[in-house]
């Protein structure tokens, strides 16, 4: 009996050895993780309270996008640029939406562009684009990111009498 119960506990300790699991590195975990990650995309788009309903989220990306473009050319109707520069009918503007919610905006001008003064114009964009409604920022894997992006924003002439 107590070769019998000796030869038990000695197969006991050896199956042990069949459970055993290669565990990977830590390293290994996040090097895999990292390249599983689309870091072209967010999981959700930056957003303002009216686009908030929408669920689809490529209609709540175009909604922000109205809703932004709309109030920029707001901010800039009230201003003499189309005046000033009647050749400048279309400005694209960078947006840069930062994880605190705090926006900037920057003209974005053709690199050889002397037809207008791009300072000018820059200071008065700074100057109009002011209290815009909360943005919520975007956000990537639960946390919000900066992102950044390009609207191209039209210019009305206003009508002289």
């Amino acid at each position: 009996m107590k070769h019998f119960f000796l030869l038990i506990v000695i197969l006991f300790f050896n199956s042990c050895q069949y459970f055993e699991k290669q565990v990977p590195s830590e390293k290994e975990l996040l090097q895999k993780e990292l390249k599983s990650i689309n870091w072209k995309e967010v999981d959700e788009y930056p957003t303002v309270a009216d686009c908030e309903k929408i669920t689809d989220k490529k209609q709540r990306q175009k909604c922000f996008f109205d809703v932004m473009s709309t109030l920029i050319q707001e901010k800039l109707n009230v201003d003499s640029l189309s005046i000033m520069y009647p050749e400048l009918d279309t400005i694209e503007v960078k947006v840069t939406i930062f994880p605190n919610a705090v926006m900037k905006f920057e003209p974005q001008f053709p690199k050889d562009s002397v037809a207008y003064d791009t300072i000018k114009i820059d200071s008065i964009l700074h100057a109009r684009l002011v209290n815009f409604p909360k943005i919520n920022p975007a956000i990537k894997r639960g946390i919000p990111v900066k992102t950044q992006f390009i609207l191209p924003v039209i210019l009305k002439a206003k009508d002289e009498k």
